[in-house]
């Protein structure tokens, strides 16, 4: 599994080609190969996965129950606008006009890598996500890393 870190400005040219950062590049397993998934994700970002990645994330959809109206609206709702795209000899990829306006996008992105997946954020909206108050930030850290998620005090 890859993993993925850093948080990279980029600029997005008119035909919707994000040029991927040397030193986010070298961080992509040599087995992915130039293929990428992109993907709406979630709070208004897009997500890219490494083919491989892709495949265990909608392998966990597999376990959720087709006849059940809710689960079947998750389903559709997590893959639609799933593209695989490739990276070009340039190292930019294409992303399709439907994702960029979903997320907002239309002449820089910031790139926040983290885990096995990169998230692809308008600069408004990134900022937006992270702007928090350094004591709700500890209590947040207070609750989600002390194994308590139900967010009640003790």
């Amino acid at each position: 599994m890859p993993q993925f870190i850093g948080e990279y400005e980029c600029k997005i040219d008119a035909k919707g080609r994000i040029s991927l950062p040397s030193s986010l590049r070298k961080q992509i397993p040599e087995e992915a190969g130039d293929r990428l998934v992109v993907n709406r994700g979630f709070d208004k970002c897009l997500v890219l996965y490494t083919r491989q990645e892709w495949l265990k994330e909608t392998e966990k959809l597999s376990h959720l129950n087709s006849f059940n109206k809710r689960d079947r609206m998750f389903i559709r709702l997590f893959n639609n606008g799933a593209t695989e795209i490739q990276v070009d000899s340039s190292s930019r990829v294409n992303v399709p006009s439907k994702l960029l306006e979903y997320a907002d996008l239309s002449t820089e992105a910031v790139l926040f890598a983290y885990g096995n997946r990169i998230e692809i954020w308008s600069r408004q909206h990134y900022d937006e996500q992270l702007n928090i108050d350094p004591d709700e930030f500890s209590s947040l850290a207070e609750v989600v890393m002390s194994g308590d998620k139900g967010g009640h005090d003790e």
